[in-house]
């Protein structure tokens, strides 16, 4: 599920800052958060997307964008830190999936 929630900004929009080196990577990214779920929401805020599991905010995934690479906060449990990867386009995307399904399915 597509939705805007805070700012009113689209992934359109949002797509056009994204640096041209890892625009392929972040739209990969994107697709794979999204399709974990047909309720998953996406928020669209300044400089990065988070990836939400339900309206009350249960967020598993908050995407950012730099000139080189791709910063990941990954939320499993609401009260631990989350994990913080930083990946590159060149990098393999199984490892890093399976951990998001993981933090998708994990979080309450």
């Amino acid at each position: 599920m597509e939705g805007l929630i805070g700012t009113g900004r689209t992934y359109d929009d949002f797509q056009r800052q994204i640096p041209e080196p890892v625009k392929p990577l972040f739209d990969k990214l994107r697709t794979y958060c999204l399709s974990l779920d047909e309720k998953v929401i996406e928020d669209v805020r300044m400089h990065r997307i988070v990836f939400c599991k339900t309206m009350s905010f249960r967020w598993f995934a908050d995407l950012e964008p730099t000139q080189s690479s791709i910063i990941i906060k990954i939320q499993k449990e609401r009260k631990l830190e989350p994990k913080i990867l930083e990946i590159t386009p060149e990098q393999e995307l199984s490892e890093i999936e399976s951990t998001l399904k993981d933090a998708f399915t994990t979080i309450r």
